[in-house]
């Protein structure tokens, strides 16, 4: 047997794969979380990521996820019914464990701070706290602090702009969750981080990230739900290999390699624990979003890192398609598989379109069946509602089938 092959062979059978460990992560199997919240949670694009994101990255974790947001909700609740109508319908039926609250945006009334309008606030947040303990008194609840309205890329219309207000209600939402053992998370610092970074890289583009300075598109939401995910903990790495192209695998985690074969092209199966996060990179605000933000090197890490190379160019090619062209010192410092189109990365984001439509189920047999029917008999509703109920069952299954990572053939070729 050649001397690179025994190597190659013992080398193989003495790598570490690490499991992705859930240990650590806020979430658990059979976990329910509830989103809660006004337009900005409201069939948002944020829940939605943090779902695929947590079924990509956890793919052996049982969790449930339902968005009870409303559009123009308050603390005192809204079109779809006053508070104490809204808790019990929205929140408390769903029997969750985790919560998360979002309010505070409609709640200031898009106005300078006015000590009347924060204290209905906040004795309306404290009533929220008061009969969620009440009702769930073992959820594990994150209070939210609302997210900016953005004063970064446009003026503000008033000294010291609404979003100087919304960080005073944030202060309170803070000591809020604090007195009660809560967690709370903050989305108003990060996204203003980004923001300024967008505006200082962009700045015809920047203001697009929240168009209207309240409600972020799809690029605002991925740093929201990245806060959301780092506030519980969760691993923002997908896998590491190194291969010494003249030894073998020198260090794995979250992967496991096999049939390494060395000589003009180097290649190697590769098993991955976790999906990397789909991200559409073609949309020019989600690419100003990542450029400003630190969402790929805190949340999104597939490293492959090759040593012993000759110098020169090497095409990446994964199950037979080009991926892309590395050079020497690329791939000796690690490159990011998941920046690139992968199988991997397209794999991911059919889940997400999944998740995305499992949302709209969700949805859909909320406020149009359980909500807007509410009126007419049970027996006449009833039966729809456990139609969806078991459409959203099979989409759920089949969410967590596809996330299941599946092996690949690598190829590494000079150029």
């Amino acid at each position: 047997m050649e001397l690179k092959t025994i190597l190659a062979t013992f080398t193989l059978f003495t790598a570490c794969a690490q499991v992705v460990n859930a240990a650590d992560f806020e979430l658990h199997n059979r976990d329910r979380v509830v989103f809660y919240g006004d337009s900005i949670t409201d069939n948002s694009p944020y829940t939605a990521f943090v779902e695929a994101f947590v079924v990509t990255r956890y793919p052996n974790l049982d969790v449930r996820f339902f968005n009870a947001g409303v559009g123009g909700d308050r603390v005192s609740g809204g079109w779809m019914g006053p508070i104490d109508k809204r808790l019990p319908r929205d929140l408390f039926s769903r029997k969750p464990t985790v919560v998360t609250v979002m309010l505070g945006m409609n709640d200031g009334s898009y106005r300078p701070f006015d000590q009347g309008i924060f204290d209905t606030f906040s004795k309306g947040y404290e009533h929220i706290v008061s009969e969620s303990k009440k009702q769930i008194p073992n959820a594990r609840f994150f209070l939210i602090q609302p997210s900016p309205f953005d004063d970064v890329t446009r003026t503000p219309s008033f000294p010291g702009g609404y979003n100087g207000v919304l960080k005073l209600y944030g202060d309170f939402v803070s000591q809020l969750a604090r007195k009660n053992g809560y967690g709370v998370i903050d989305l108003n610092t990060p996204v203003n981080t980004m923001l300024t970074a967008a505006l200082s890289l962009d700045s015809a583009l920047a203001p697009k990230i929240i168009g209207d300075r309240v409600h972020p598109g799809g690029s605002g939401h991925l740093v929201m739900a990245e806060a959301i995910l780092k506030s519980w903990g969760a691993d923002g790495v997908v896998s590491r290999t190194e291969i010494d192209s003249k030894l073998g695998i020198g260090h794995v985690e979250h992967a496991k390699i096999r049939d390494i074969r060395m000589g003009t092209t180097l290649s190697w199966q590769s098993t991955e624990d976790a999906l990397p996060y789909p991200v559409d990179r073609n949309n020019p605000e989600t690419k100003l979003v990542l450029k400003a933000s630190d969402f790929d090197a805190a949340m999104n890490q597939e490293i492959l890192k090759v040593t012993g190379l000759a110098t020169g160019s090497y095409n990446l090619k994964i199950d037979g398609s080009n991926v892309a062209t590395f050079s020497t010192d690329e791939l000796a410092s690690g490159v990011n598989l998941a920046t690139y189109n992968t199988p991997m990365s397209l794999q991911a984001g059919v889940v997400l379109n999944l998740t995305t439509n499992k949302t709209y189920t969700q949805y859909f047999k909320w406020r149009q069946l359980e909500v807007s029917l509410a009126s007419l008999p049970a027996t006449e509703v009833s039966p729809a509602i456990k139609s969806y109920e078991r459409a959203e069952d099979e989409l759920i299954k089949l969410q967590h089938k596809l996330a299941k990572p599946v092996s690949h053939q690598f190829e590494l070729t000079p150029q």
